[in-house]
């Protein structure tokens, strides 16, 4: 009896200490900080002319070279680049460079945040390639990229690049396959803050064969969608439209079988000879693509047995002269804002049903409520007052591409996230790291 008052004071001694300690433990909470990382934008290069659609005047920016973080506002809704890339902070909102070269083409290309991985397909490597490969590291170390080159001959020898800390390399493509037609490039960084942009311009002599920017793709996958596909009538004189050309690449070890099927307003189809399609490891696969279409714009559902990359080139007559335009697969649409001003652009939604709500904010700051529904495919032009849009209610499934013309040319660019939100632990402060 009298060992018994002190083993239940001991008992419940660490009964009460393993519950502090419990408490202690799941009251404690880490702290974190989110932010959105600044989007990267491309150089201009030289004979070429350059301007970022942007949602607000106020929206930061920097120039790529500058040894210093300040930033300034960018004044303009529209901001005409000169040479250098910018690190635009536009948040939420995705940025859409447009360029082009004075009456031969025009294209347009997301501003984006760093990435692990960026594929392209498209350009040549020929005699009548003109392309460029721009490497861009906004990051304050020196990076190491690797680019790995494919063609119809198969997966080329793989190239290393250093980049120097802010600051870019533009690398001429035909030395990747030198003589070949069809590529398609991967850009991955063993290091640095990293962004790609491609430039494919052709011409033969002094004429100009056209020119187009070649939006990325972030990784292979078995199901590709290529929202937006322009076609351009007969004119004049001409039996049929202008056709296109499908590029395709399954970078694995294992031979892909395809399927092709071609949303427009006149059905859903898949064309002959595109039902079981044999696309061969590591080479890249071309064919062409002449749909009968009525509408002024389709798109494409591809299915494989392997993952892959794709890509559609079509070409088209703009103010008289040959041009040519890239259009790319498109992530799943979400909830997002992108920057429109000055484009004027036919935005295409493909999906097996649609159902989009979108509020698009004017230039003189009035916001406008609109919805796009329908199945498999629908088109709609924005005013040419707007200066942004918002995606606020989506239905899965759905995909989303637009279609800018200009006087120089047509471009593409698919809707997806430019910059998504980084969250950070904040460290915690421990007295026990100065007196352990």
């Amino acid at each position: 009896m009298k060992l018994t008052r002190p083993i239940q004071f001991i008992v419940i001694f660490l009964i009460t200490f393993g519950l502090a300690n419990l408490v202690d433990a799941t009251t404690s909470s880490k702290t974190y900080t989110e932010s959105f990382p600044a989007v990267v934008c491309p150089p201009t290069l030289a004979g070429l002319s350059s301007q970022i659609s942007l949602a607000s005047t106020k929206t930061p920016f920097q120039r790529l070279q500058e040894r210093t973080a300040k930033t300034t506002a960018v004044k303009l809704l529209r901001l005409p680049v000169n040479a250098d890339s910018l690190l635009i902070s536009s948040e939420v909102t995705t940025p859409v460079n447009w360029q082009s070269r004075a009456g031969r083409w025009g294209g347009a290309a997301l501003c984006i945040g760093p990435v692990t991985s960026q594929w392209f397909v498209g350009g040549s490597a020929d005699v009548t390639t003109r392309g460029r490969l721009v490497v861009i590291n906004s990051g304050l170390s020196d990076a190491i990229v690797d680019i790995q080159a494919f063609s119809e001959n198969g997966k080329q020898q793989l190239q290393t690049i250093n980049v120097k800390a802010k600051n870019y390399s533009v690398v001429a493509v035909d030395t990747f396959a030198p003589g070949d037609q069809s590529l398609a490039i991967l850009v991955e960084p063993q290091s640095g803050r990293i962004n790609s942009f491609v430039i494919d311009e052709q011409g033969q002599g002094l004429r100009s064969i056209g020119g187009d920017l070649v939006n990325s793709i972030s990784a292979a996958s078995k199901s590709l969608t290529i929202p937006a596909i322009p076609v351009q009538k007969p004119s004049r004189g001409q039996t049929s439209s202008t056709g296109h050309t499908v590029r395709v690449l399954a970078p694995g070890q294992v031979d892909a079988d395809i399927t092709v099927e071609v949303l427009s307003a006149d059905g859903v189809f898949i064309p002959v000879g595109l039902n079981s399609r044999l696309i061969s490891a590591g080479q890249v696969t071309e064919f062409d693509l002449k749909p009968d279409i009525s509408s002024e714009a389709f798109a494409i559902r591809i299915k494989s047995t392997e993952p892959i990359v794709a890509a559609v080139k079509s070409r088209i007559t703009a103010a008289g002269k040959s041009d040519y335009v890239w259009s790319t697969p498109a992530p799943e649409l979400a909830e997002l804002t992108m920057a429109i001003t000055g484009l004027s652009p036919l935005i295409v939604f493909a999906g097996e049903q649609i159902n989009v709500s979108i509020d698009l904010t004017l230039v003189n700051g009035k916001t406008v409520s609109k919805s796009v529904v329908g199945n498999d495919i629908a088109t709609w032009r924005p005013p040419s007052s707007a200066r942004s849009l918002t995606i606020t209610k989506v239905k899965k499934g759905s995909f989303a591409g637009a279609i800018v013309t200009s006087i120089n040319g047509i471009g593409y660019f698919p809707f997806a996230i430019g910059s998504e939100l980084a969250k950070i632990e904040i460290p915690d402060s421990n007295i026990q790291v100065l007196n352990p």
